[in-house]
């Protein structure tokens, strides 16, 4: 899948990482390494190496900030490129608008909205995630989500062609976007957003982290809710319901603080971590007669 070619050299300027660990690129901190991750510093460097993959018959996967991944132990045989260095982000002169690459991160840009006196991002400030995954995902939390204050989205095809898709016509839906089902590569988004005192947004920010603080186990590694919400109900309180809390499978637990997660405690693989969400899903199933649906990606 990525032997066919040494990146390394193969295109100026680009940072090619051959057998890179995944414990390093997600938030779960588990997985095997990845045979090859490029890191394209800009669209156009991503451009050719997209071209050079399709040239190669080689698909590659899109990389963020892997805040909503797991890799399995094995790792990855093929060519993951990723977003981390392409993370510019600028307020629009004269405008109530930001524009960020698609490797910026959420807490970043709500961080640059708010100093600019920007309202919209404000639920964005606690999602580990980047510009490219949350657009790709509609990320959301607290009522808010990405739909909301996405103008534009820029992107390359699978030839490495750059084009821009509207808002309205990215198709956002939970946790759902057209770039969930096209080969096609982010390179950044347009936030349309609105003025307010710089001091009511940071006030609300800081609401925003005191209760993620108290309900979310955010001392330990997890790739956040792990499950999706399921029509008419909430997947923590089906697992709680169901006795789970506190489940462990080696090193990988629900949490106790908050069922809907799914957490590393220390030392977990992702097999541990997969075991674990197996048990949970069939355990509300027979208990329920609901079935919970991963929220996670999991490659290969």
């Amino acid at each position: 899948m990525g032997g066919e070619i040494d990146w390394r050299g193969a295109i100026p300027g680009l940072a090619a990482l051959p057998d890179e660990p995944m414990s390093r690129r997600t938030t779960f901190r588990v997985g095997g390494p990845a045979r090859w991750i490029l890191q394209p510093a800009d669209a156009q460097q991503a451009g050719a190496a997209l071209r050079l993959c399709q040239e190669a018959g080689i698909a590659p996967f899109f990389l963020g900030n892997g805040s909503n991944l797991l890799v399995r132990d094995e790792g990855y045989d093929g060519v993951m490129l990723s977003t981390a260095a392409m993370d510019q982000m600028t307020v629009l002169p004269g405008e109530p608008a930001l524009y960020a690459q698609s490797g910026a991160l959420l807490p970043r840009l709500a961080n640059l909205a708010a100093e600019a006196g920007l309202s919209g991002l404000e639920f964005a400030s606690g999602i580990p995630g980047s510009v490219g995954g949350a657009a790709r995902m509609n990320a959301g939390a607290y009522g808010g989500e990405m739909s909301q204050v996405v103008e534009r989205v820029d992107y390359l095809d699978e030839a490495g062609r750059p084009h821009a898709l509207a808002g309205a016509d990215c198709g956002f839906a939970y946790r759902h976007s057209v770039f969930c089902q096209e080969p096609w590569f982010i390179t950044g988004a347009l936030f349309r957003l609105k003025p307010r005192d710089p001091a009511e947004i940071r006030a609300e920010m800081a609401e925003l982290t005191r209760r993620r603080r108290e309900k979310q186990p955010l001392d330990y590694p997890s790739a956040g809710s792990t499950f999706k919400r399921p029509q008419g109900h909430f997947a923590a309180a089906l697992i709680e319901s169901c006795g789970l809390k506190g489940l462990t499978v080696g090193g990988a637990q629900v949490s106790e603080k908050h069922s809907g997660f799914l957490i590393n405690r220390g030392g977990a693989t992702c097999a541990d971590v997969l075991a674990l969400m197996e048990r949970v899903r069939d355990a509300v199933w027979e208990q329920t007669g609901v079935r919970l649906e991963p929220e996670v990606e999991i490659i290969p």
